[in-house]
């Protein structure tokens, strides 16, 4: 594996950091950032939403390691420094949801070539949700899956779903599913929305540190999705409800102002998932918008601390008895 470039200058994460190139089967090349502390309890691979960048999660790192965990993040096809797939550079667009996939396993080959400290665990935030789910399920190597506002269903009024199906199915067949699907647009949101009705946080330094980012490193931002990724979104996300819960201890945070992924979904499948053998537990955060990692400081104290004490014992994992979780509910 090269060395691939890792902006520290924007990152705000721990010292020592790295990030190699990877190449997926199909030649699509990906990069992947760790960070590694002295005498790690295992590894967490936190696999983002769209849109992100290793460099996004670089707070997140410094949660991760003073708790005592290794972390490594990826770009994923189409977005941060890794391949874009379309002539627009800004256009999230993936030709099928189960290339990443591809992603996925180029991630766990290059965990084991690095000797990452184990157990691993897997942290699906949004479309990372959708992913690690589906990963999950053709048996990713982790003692834990974590899920932060997963996108296993997509937010939109119930009277715009048949035609998100018809337009995501018509787009294909008129070879139009390159462009923008509705009400979106090629600048990043957060150089487009002001941060009085973004749908991502309620920390206004947070959303600064995201839009710093942007502007100091174009080449890491993304825009709309295109027809074809809501098409596929679409499809992975009907195929993941239908399935039955992992075989596997889960934990999934939400907020409860989320306005991005469909809550209805999320509380579906965790109610399932809550009765299987391995169990799933659902922590509800109160007023927490989509990125509850990088919300105020209070929720990002619960949230944090919340996963590492799932990392520490997920069979065992117990929310009520969970200490000092000030702003969190169960379900």
């Amino acid at each position: 594996m090269q060395t691939a470039p890792l902006f520290a200058e924007i990152a705000d994460a721990p010292d020592g950091g790295r990030a190699v190139w990877l190449e997926a089967e199909d030649g699509v090349r990906l990069r992947l950032g760790y960070w590694l502390p002295p005498k790690a309890s295992g590894t967490l691979l936190l696999f983002p939403g769209r849109t992100e960048y290793v460099e996004k999660y670089g707070r997140a790192a410094h949660e991760f390691t003073r708790r005592g965990f290794a972390m490594a993040a990826v770009d994923w096809r189409g977005q941060g420094l890794a391949d874009r797939l379309a002539g627009d550079v800004l256009s999230g667009h993936v030709d099928f949801f189960g290339d990443y996939q591809r992603d996925v396993r180029a991630v766990i080959r290059a965990a084991e070539a690095l000797d990452l400290p184990k157990p691993w665990y897997v942290l699906g935030h949004s479309m990372g949700g959708c992913i690690a789910l589906r990963a999950v399920h053709e048996a990713l190597p982790v003692a834990g899956a974590m899920f932060s506002a997963p996108m296993w269903g997509i937010r939109m009024a119930q009277a715009l779903r048949p035609l998100a199906w018809s337009i995501g199915w018509g787009s294909r067949r008129l070879r139009l599913d390159h462009f923008y699907a509705p009400g979106t647009q090629a600048e990043p949101y957060v150089l487009s929305e002001p941060f009085a009705t973004n749908k991502l946080t309620r920390d206004r330094a947070m959303y600064q540190y995201m839009i710093d980012q942007t502007r100091a490193k174009p080449e890491l931002g993304l825009g709309g999705p295109s027809l074809r990724w809501l098409h596929e979104a679409l499809i992975e996300c009907r195929a993941l409800m239908r399935m039955a819960p992992p075989e596997l201890a889960g934990l999934t945070v939400l907020g409860t102002a989320e306005d991005i992924v469909d809550p209805a979904d999320i509380h579906r499948l965790m109610a399932r998932w809550a009765d299987a053998p391995a169990r799933g537990h659902l922590a509800l955060l109160e007023g927490a918008r989509h990125e509850v990692m990088m919300e105020d400081p209070e929720t990002r104290r619960t949230v944090f601390d919340m996963l590492a004490a799932f990392m520490h014992a997920p069979d065992r994992f117990d929310l009520d008895t969970t200490p000092d979780q000030p702003s969190a509910a169960t379900s």
